[in-house]
């Protein structure tokens, strides 16, 4: 049963990504089209797996200025885990590689999202730097994994340093966003999945910060997410 679940869940992903097609045409490169989309998906999602989502810390989250999120990357299914929890006026970080899934890649690239090439690192830095510039110019938030790839559930992995560059050079604060470890566990004949909650914990502000500022900035950054994914 929670099988069928899983397969029903992701079914909807492109038949949802389908139709907002419409909404991303009629208004194409606008940010607040993600943060919708993100909201149908990670819903319906949860609704489809049966799983539950306590949330802590949203009052945490930046509503009224740009911030950089930062967030634990684990499977495929963060997406139903924190796909809803985006701040207005958003685009988010991933592989080229998505830009040819069904649908979803359509969207993802009207959307104004970041699209970053894994194998060259130096040019992947370039483009977060410049990503920047449209935080401070456009007003708008920018959500990372900086993991850079999934962990599954194995513990948080070390950061890589593009949303700590695009933070410090547009002066806008990091904010983390912790789901606790999970995996495909299911819960009874249903075949329900195991809640995952997820923690937001308050802005840090950069404002003032510089380049050499960020190994420490990673590092603070790291600690905080690892204590506190180890208390859900």
């Amino acid at each position: 049963m929670g099988a069928l679940r899983k397969f029903l869940a992701w079914l909807s992903v492109p038949l949802i990504c389908l139709f907002a097609l419409v909404l991303y045409v009629a208004r194409p490169f606008n940010p607040d089209n993600n943060r919708l989309l993100g909201r149908s998906v990670a819903r319906f999602g949860r609704v489809l797996l049966g799983m539950e989502r306590p949330l802590e810390g949203w009052e945490n989250m930046p509503k009224d200025r740009p911030t950089v999120v930062i967030a634990n990357h684990q499977h495929n299914d963060d997406l139903f885990v924190v796909g809803d929890l985006l701040p207005p006026r958003t685009v988010t970080v991933g592989k080229s590689a998505l830009l040819w899934v069904p649908f979803f890649g359509q969207v993802f690239w009207l959307g104004g999202n970041v699209v970053l090439n894994r194998a060259r690192s130096h040019k992947a830095i370039a483009v977060m730097q410049a990503t920047s510039d449209a935080l401070a110019r456009d007003r708008k938030s920018l959500w990372v994994f900086p993991e850079g790839t999934r962990s599954r559930g194995r513990g948080l992995q070390k950061f890589k340093k593009g949303a700590f560059h695009a933070a410090i050079a547009s002066g806008a604060p990091i904010t983390i966003v912790c789901a606790r470890q999970y995996e495909d566990k299911t819960i009874g004949w249903s075949g329900r999945r195991e809640p995952v909650p997820v923690r937001i914990l308050p802005p840090i502000e950069t404002t003032g910060m510089t380049t050499d500022d960020i190994p420490d900035l990673m590092a603070r950054c790291h600690q905080q997410m690892a204590e506190t994914i180890a208390t859900l």
